[in-house]
């Protein structure tokens, strides 16, 4: 018979293993006590303890566990709850992209699917095909947000294991299917079904490394860019040409190691196409192709149409990308017969649930803001010979991006650079180069860990990543070689234009 404490016990975190209960109950425990000693420890501890819950997160998903240490940290005084919701608002934009710009995507999943698998079938090169995911990923991350373009991504990969998965499972009908259960694949295709996954794997991480390659190159490619360049007065022009000595030789830098990670085929990188599976998605393209009715065919036409409108509105960044993509769920459904709630519901089901970790995220941002937890990195910073600050800047901004939110990390050192130059402190050309560091540095390094980029949390905490097996441990791994080269090309290229 099961007593109310077993039952509680098993209700709390539903089933996670009972070693990670424990763990989250004794970080519960420990944090006040902490905070009574030294709240500035006591930060640092609980940065860790996010960091921990991200890292576990096919274990758990992030949200129960980092929103308990979120909620106990305003509870005892580590922020306020004031403070987070000035860092909700601050990042509103974000929302608004995760709320309707992930949604929106959805509806297009149909033309997504299509024109990925023509390419995924007609191109035999893992080469080539890693070669044009990360760069292609790359140039729409300088136009459009590197969280838009990994949903596309996302929306691809699921598209394309469904697909096998539900051949694997020898489920031929039409009936729904749980891709997300491995239980009715039958014996002879796992191999292929394992081979897929890596496959897909490195794809999807070439992918999402392309976003930040890009993203570092215009001010509407990541959150911060846009920040920075409204501090300096850079138009979109002025942003691309200050920061191209940096982000171009990065970038062709990046596409080189994508090129040489398939053809040494290190850390996860390599896995080819099995050929069985390739017959299926043929098979499948064949079949879609044949039964597409008139209407199916109208569908397409309006979504390719809305897919040009999309690009045009983001590259000319008519509005906020959210209310964009808001525009974007609206024309898909209303031309393309969408008219039920339920129907559209399920485009929510995907980013909603990230949407709410980022806010227990910025929760965290507010407890190292509160507890100027980066004020000794940022004294010591700039404390350095003007030759030098540069360089240090650079590091210092990737390895705290590493950790916390690289759009908080660009608040804060743009903010301190300004203030020197407004007091005469330092010269307009070396507060130019200085903004070149602080961007460069959150957007390259940071690709070292999930925490680093939003784009690349929410590839971790996707639908996609426990399809493919992709863990935070085996997203550090694999981009383990382009967090080095992408460090060393940068702080060398910072270096060299200052």
């Amino acid at each position: 018979m099961t007593t109310t404490a077993q039952a509680f016990s098993r209700n709390f975190l539903g089933n996670s293993p009972t070693w990670y209960k424990n763990a989250i109950i004794a970080f519960l425990i420990i944090n006040p006590i902490i905070f009574q000693i030294s709240p500035f420890l006591a930060g640092w501890v609980l940065i860790g303890e996010f960091i921990f819950t991200l890292a576990m997160a096919l274990k758990c998903y992030p949200l129960q566990p980092g929103g308990l240490l979120a909620i106990e940290a305003i509870a005892i005084g580590m922020t306020s709850s004031n403070a987070v919701y000035e860092e909700v608002v601050h990042n509103f934009p974000v929302i608004l992209l995760l709320m309707f710009m992930v949604a929106g995507i959805y509806f297009m999943k149909d033309l997504l699917l299509l024109v990925f698998t023509k390419i995924l079938l007609r191109i035999r090169s893992k080469m080539l095909l890693s070669f044009l995911f990360c760069s292609v990923a790359a140039v729409l991350s300088a136009f459009l947000d590197a969280l838009t373009v990994t949903a596309v991504l996302i929306t691809v990969a699921v598209g394309f294991y469904a697909v096998y998965h539900k051949f694997a499972s020898g489920k031929k009908d039409s009936s729904k299917h749980d891709h997300s259960q491995d239980g009715e694949v039958h014996s002879h295709h796992r191999e292929d079904l394992d081979a897929f996954r890596a496959f897909l794997r490195s794809l999807i991480m070439h992918g999402a490394v392309g976003t930040a390659l890009g993203g570092v190159c215009t001010l509407v490619g990541e959150p911060q860019n846009l920040l920075i360049a409204e501090v300096a007065d850079w138009n979109f022009i002025e942003f691309f040409m200050v920061m191209a000595p940096v982000s171009m030789p990065t970038l062709a830098a990046g596409l080189v190691t994508c090129l040489v990670l398939e053809k040494i085929k290190i850390l996860g990188y390599g896995a080819e196409l099995p050929e069985r599976v390739r017959e299926v998605l043929v098979d499948y393209d064949s079949a879609q192709g044949s039964k597409r009715t008139l209407r199916q065919r109208n569908e397409l036409i309006i979504q390719g149409v809305v897919a040009g409108l999309l690009v045009v509105a983001l590259a000319t960044h008519v509005a906020e990308v959210g209310l964009i993509g808001l525009a974007v769920i609206v024309l898909l459904t209303a031309f393309n017969g969408i008219i039920e709630e339920h129907q559209i519901g399920h485009a929510f089901e995907e980013a909603l649930p990230f949407t709410a970790l980022l806010v227990v995220f910025f929760a965290i941002v507010a407890v190292i803001h509160e507890q100027h937890l980066f004020s000794p990195v940022t004294e010591w910073v700039l404390a350095f010979d003007d030759d030098v600050e540069g360089p240090i800047l650079f590091l210092a901004n990737g390895f705290l991006s590493m950790i916390s939110d690289n759009v908080f990390v660009a608040t804060v050192y743009i903010g301190e650079v300004k203030a020197a130059f407004d007091a005469g402190t330092i010269t307009r050309e070396h507060f130019e180069e200085l903004a070149v560091a602080i961007n460069t540095g959150t957007n390259l390094p940071s690709v070292a860990t999930p925490n680093g980029q939003a784009a690349f949390l929410f590839l971790l905490t996707s639908a996609v990543a426990p399809l493919i097996r992709l863990s935070y441990g085996r997203m550090v791994l694999m981009a383990l070689p382009y967090t080095i080269v992408l460090t060393i090309v940068g702080l060398a290229m910072v270096t060299f234009n200052i």
